[in-house]
């Protein structure tokens, strides 16, 4: 009685608030969450995950020794992609994160080359800027995959001491400065000798990545593998 209550309870709910797509703001129908299945579909994806030297490890290999790495959906101004990406960094979506995080653990399940990674770690936000978010975008993506890989995400080892300019603003060639020595890490005990997943939201030239990297590979016997949710490209 009361699974049924709750379902009939949920129903009511739907009729009466009905949630919209995140990327379209159409009606959701049922079965549908945050993303309606036009737009899900319409999520462009790389294909990355299952082949080696693909543009992702292309873009980070002359900067980071890695074993493998990947990223789910391209990136462009105005595509769909966008329009999820601003949902969940920007618009307070803490759930769409975990379901894309779900995806991405999918695609990660499904390609076999990330079958031995140990522990999921984020990139880290800078205190203030989790406090103005209300989230870590890329905790939440780790929460979602570690649901589908049954790994664990160790979230209090790389942290960003450093507050920087937002990304985004920055040119090609300031991103680099404006990330640099800005992460450190503490308890490196929890992370020596394990293969983790480095996870973040957009890769777009790997700055960030590449300051993680530099903290990250002071760690004994770390082995480092690497997930975006998205790679831009023009």
């Amino acid at each position: 009685m009361p699974s049924r209550l709750s379902y009939i309870l949920s129903s009511l709910m739907e009729v009466i608030f009905p949630s919209s797509c995140a990327c379209c703001g159409d009606t959701l129908v049922r079965g549908e969450r945050q993303i309606c299945l036009d737009c899900l579909t319409n999520l462009d994806q790389t294909l990355y995950s299952a082949q080696e030297d693909n543009p992702t490890e292309r873009l980070l290999g002359g900067r980071i020794r890695f074993e493998s790495a990947t990223s789910l959906y391209y990136f462009r101004q105005g595509s769909t992609v966008q329009k999820m990406i601003h949902a969940l960094k920007y618009h307070g979506n803490s759930e769409l994160c975990i379901l894309m995080g779900r995806q991405m653990g999918a695609d990660l399940l499904h390609s076999g080359r990330f079958d031995d990674i140990d522990l999921l770690v984020p990139v880290p936000l800078h205190w203030r800027r989790k406090i103005e978010r209300g989230y870590n975008q890329s905790e939440l993506l780790c929460k979602g995959i570690g649901q589908v890989l049954g790994r664990q995400v160790e979230s209090q080892t790389l942290r960003r001491h450093r507050y920087t300019r937002k990304q985004s603003l920055q040119g090609a060639s300031g991103r680099v400065g404006n990330v640099a020595d800005a992460f450190s890490v503490r308890h490196p005990e929890r992370i020596a000798g394990k293969h983790i997943l480095l996870v973040d939201d957009v890769l777009t030239t790997g700055a960030t990545l590449g300051s993680c990297y530099d903290a990250l590979s002071t760690v004994t016997g770390i082995k480092i593998s690497i997930a975006t949710l998205a790679i831009a490209i023009r």
